[in-house]
């Protein structure tokens, strides 16, 4: 589906974008309807790419510059069909942004059911390995590719409500790591980024629940962080912009946190 209206979902990055960086590249970019994934989308339009967004339900207003396919990358099937109409549309892929992902629960570690973590499993770490297998060949045959794949700082400090989804994005990071290893001789690169508090109708979502379940206010959440202020989806989609370009070529198997300087320094 392609329309030419705009939403602000997909505003224009504030920062300059060389509209040339990405041209003649073929990116697909997962949970791209809204958040960080629409940042992405108009990201990497705005820099020449040709661009496929999916996302689990239809679009009403998506940019006239770039295609929006439905489809549900949670399943094996989801994502096989999800990676063949997007080499169907663009021809090949050149660029894979594994953004989708969702945290359902917050009844804590003990109380989450079999099927809850089935379900973190699948929609925040099995959709990035089964998508990633789907498009690899073409990327192998071509000697060369990008892959970021966005995790979480969950991955790093998650809290007991947040076990399940916390324990798949750790899976996620190491995952890529390992996936890079692997890649690097064959021109293909492997990248994490984990943001933070970012503004996004899911996250905003999430902190409501997380409040709500701990009884304090929503804000107290993100009080501590040093650069006074939530991360915008602009913050996010400028770090994946720079890792899919040429200026981040020797850049693989790496894994960014994006957060204000809230989490405390990993190894």
């Amino acid at each position: 589906m392609v329309n030419n209206s705009r939403n602000s979902s997909f505003s224009s990055s504030p920062f300059p974008t060389d509209a040339r960086e990405l041209q003649g590249k073929r990116a697909l970019v997962t949970g791209g309807s809204r958040g960080i994934g629409a940042a992405v989308v108009r990201r990497l339009t705005d820099a020449g790419a040709k661009v496929v967004a999916s996302a689990r339900t239809p679009v009403a207003d998506f940019p006239a510059d770039a295609t929006f396919v439905q489809g549900d990358v949670g399943t094996l099937a989801g994502a096989r069909a999800l990676a063949q109409r997007a080499e169907e549309l663009l021809g090949g892929v050149d660029i894979l942004i594994n953004n989708a992902g969702a945290a359902r629960s917050f009844a804590g570690a003990l109380a989450v059911s079999d099927e809850e973590w089935v379900d973190a499993l699948n929609a925040n770490y099995l959709a990035a390995v089964r998508l990633s297998a789907a498009v690899l060949p073409g990327m192998l045959a071509r000697q060369h590719g990008v892959i970021v794949n966005v995790s979480s700082v969950s991955a790093y400090i998650a809290g007991p409500p947040m076990a399940h989804y916390g324990a798949a994005k750790a899976a996620l990071n190491a995952y890529s790591k390992s996936l890079a290893t692997e890649l690097a001789p064959k021109g293909i690169r492997v990248n994490v980024v984990s943001p933070g508090n970012v503004t996004t109708p899911g996250a905003d979502k999430v902190r409501e629940d997380i409040a709500g379940h701990f009884g304090i206010d929503v804000q107290a959440l993100t009080a501590g962080i040093p650069l006074g202020r939530k991360g915008a989806p602009t913050d996010i989609s400028e770090l994946i912009g720079f890792l899919v370009s040429e200026r981040a070529a020797w850049i693989t198997g790496s894994a960014f946190i994006i957060d204000g300087g809230e989490t405390s320094f990993v190894a």
